[in-house]
């Protein structure tokens, strides 16, 4: 396979992505539907085995802020990592103590491989969890099968 190049980012991308991720957490304090103190929120993890989506609701079931892999930086097959679901999560706890939110609930859904790695690093971070489900829907008897082959 060869070595591996492993590309660091200088302290100004560094400034400048922080500053947009910044900026986007003020666009979504700064929005007119949001209450000024929220006490109660719910996140969504779908991890599929191609990407990982966070999304952070209030009560009523109103988007208040969403991250996914692609949009904190990944691309392609490394998007439905465990490590991109971490990154993700880092950025929804971020958001979630700019926020103010106290409690958190949490619902899962998927098959992906950042399920439970987005719900720790939530865990890592500080967030209060209340509650943790798993909504993914299962298959209770599959597809009608064809009918008989005629003789």
């Amino acid at each position: 396979m060869g070595k591996k190049k492993v590309i660091k980012k200088s302290q100004e991308e560094l400034l400048k992505e922080k500053e947009e991720i910044e900026s986007k957490m003020q666009k979504v304090a700064s929005s007119p539907n949001l209450k000024k103190y929220l006490k109660k929120g719910f996140v969504y993890v779908f991890s599929s085995y191609n990407n990982t989506i966070l999304t952070l609701t209030d009560e009523q079931g109103n988007v208040l802020f969403w991250a996914s892999a692609g949009k904190v930086g990944f691309k392609g097959t490394k998007k439905g990592t465990p490590y991109a679901a971490n990154r993700v999560a880092e950025l929804m706890a971020q958001t979630i103590q700019k926020l103010k939110i106290e409690e958190i609930s949490i619902k899962v859904k998927g098959i992906g491989g950042g399920r439970e790695s987005a719900v720790r690093a939530l865990v890592a971070h500080g967030v209060n969890i209340v509650s943790l489900e798993d909504v993914t829907s299962i298959p209770h008897n599959g597809c009608r099968l064809p009918k008989k082959r005629r003789n």
